[in-house]
């Protein structure tokens, strides 16, 4: 069998699927890895600078070649870019993966994010195109998680322990 990370992250902008990763990996003693910081340091840009520059199309390609790259790779905790999970190549390929969706509502986006204009698809009318975003994405990620862990309310210390329970992984 080949590579596969410990535990692949999944969950809409901002929910804090780095954080927790990072507290995932050092609780499991893993590395982590973000497809996010991947492509920006593959393309030596900003997320938002590719979006504006070559448009969502020509990122989400970027994104479906990084995460199969780090699916392939990585044996550590790995984190995906919130939209990742609207490719369905990217869907087919977490079926064999730990994966947990990192929940929240509008208002728990609201009160981490303040839905700024730094995230390029928030841009105009932030609340409702988070609403619409997850409209579009919330059973994307339930289809692929193993586990989806509510992050409303919580910090991410009890966060990374509710995935640890949830996936019954034990501490390093």
């Amino acid at each position: 069998m080949s590579a596969v990370p410990v535990v692949v992250l999944v969950g809409p902008m901002g929910v804090g699927k780095s954080t927790v990763g990072r507290l995932l990996a050092d609780r499991l003693g893993a590395a982590f890895r973000d497809t996010d910081d991947d492509i920006v340091a593959a393309q030596g840009r900003t997320i938002a600078e590719i979006f504006v520059d070559d448009g969502e199309d020509a990122f989400r390609a970027l994104e479906k070649r990084a995460v199969a790259e780090a699916v392939a790779a990585h044996t550590g905790v790995l984190a995906l870019g919130g939209g990742a999970v609207l490719d369905a190549d990217t869907r087919a390929l977490l079926t064999a993966q730990r994966v947990v969706y990192l929940s929240m509502d509008v208002e728990e986006a609201v009160r981490r994010t303040g839905l700024n204009a730094a995230r390029p698809l928030l841009a105009v009318n932030p609340r409702q195109q988070w609403r619409a975003l997850m409209e579009a994405r919330r059973h994307l990620y339930e289809e692929v998680a193993t586990a989806v862990v509510p992050t409303d309310g919580r910090g991410p210390e009890d966060v990374a322990r509710a995935v640890l329970d949830a996936l019954e992984l034990k501490e390093a």
